[in-house]
């Protein structure tokens, strides 16, 4: 699995960064809610638990199944992350007793459907950076400006591949080609998604490596419109299409391999072929190449040399590879 490279070349910065409660906050940016009925959605914030925690913890204490909570997102157990969760209306009498520590529920409101992944527009942070220089405050803020430009590399981050990164990825490759039996689906389907994720990093690593000063377009690539997150193919990349990916209107995209995706054509697909696996019998995606963090603050403290950074980036996108972009390593 290729490193995560960045469009920038500056030198390398160092500073400290940490995920905890404390240094790592996350809340959710939601869909709009229809205020009526059958499902209850919470507004809940939590410290150091992860989804799949505070799922466990609900269906405990409601003695509801794991399978009747929604959620729009997974959120990271280091860190005070809010996020909302949906249950069936019946079990409102059980949301008003439920209390646990370092988890609290903020609001509630109906909505029409239970919540499923995605159905977020996106995710606020406040990150603290620690040890940050004053002579690297004045770099950190042009980079920012820059990486508004031009991008970040939408990288899956570490946390996408777990504490063995290189074993998953062997043990998915094994379990598609048929060499590796896993009987529990769950565990079976996030393999094939880490194996599906590092073609999709390997690919984006190359392509920056082929780019300059913003990212390069090649004909055939894939685009998807923000206005209608419809996808289409440029055989040739013209000067309306180049025009549109700097105003922000497209963005090129990545492949997922798997099975029922579009796949690039012509030099685009040269580039792609290497990072596709035509046995992966899971669905394939295309996944935007770049995102552009927005609302962004910075608040530097001189004397404990500590900057705090805001900023809200699309749902599906990694805080800790913004973080990466800056400091132009891998964590």
């Amino acid at each position: 699995m290729n490193n995560r490279v960045f469009i920038q070349k500056h030198k390398p910065l160092t500073f400290d960064f940490f995920q905890n409660k404390d240094d790592f906050i996350v809340e959710e940016n939601p869909i709009k809610f229809s205020g009526r009925g059958n499902f209850i959605v919470a507004k809940i914030r939590k410290e150091n638990y992860g989804t799949w925690d505070l799922i466990e913890k609900l269906s405990k204490q409601l003695k509801i199944y794991e399978n009747e909570i929604g959620y729009a997102g997974l959120k990271d157990k280091n860190a005070t992350t809010t996020q909302y969760i949906s249950i069936p209306k019946k079990y409102s009498k059980e949301l008003k007793r439920f209390k646990a520590k370092n988890i609290e529920i903020l609001d509630t409101v109906l909505h029409t459907s239970k919540l499923n992944i995605g159905d977020l527009e996106g995710n606020k942070f406040s990150i603290n950076l620690h040890k940050v220089e004053e002579k690297d405050l004045i770099i950190i803020e042009k980079l920012l400006k820059e990486i508004s430009l031009v991008g970040v590399p939408n990288y899956f981050g570490y946390q996408r591949f777990g504490n063995d990164a290189l074993e998953n990825i062997e043990k998915a490759k094994a379990l598609i080609y048929g060499d590796l039996v896993i009987r529990d689906n769950k565990m079976a389907k996030m393999l094939i998604s880490i194996y599906q994720s590092s073609f999709f990093n390997s690919w984006l690593a190359n392509r920056v490596l082929l780019s300059e000063n913003s990212f390069k377009l090649f004909d055939g690539d894939i685009f998807k419109e923000y206005s209608n997150n419809k996808l289409f193919t440029a055989k040739t990349i013209t000067q309306a299409i180049q025009k549109d990916f700097e105003q922000k209107k497209v963005v090129p995209t990545g492949l997922l391999p798997g099975r029922k995706v579009f796949r690039s054509v012509n030099k685009a697909r040269e580039l792609e072929e290497k990072y596709d696996d035509l046995y992966i019998q899971e669905k394939g995606f295309r996944r935007d190449a770049l995102v552009y963090p927005k609302e962004i603050l910075v608040n530097y403290n001189r004397k404990d040399k500590k900057l705090n950074l805001s900023f809200s980036l699309p749902k599906s996108s990694y805080a800790t590879v913004l973080i990466e972009n800056l400091a132009n390593k891998n964590f």
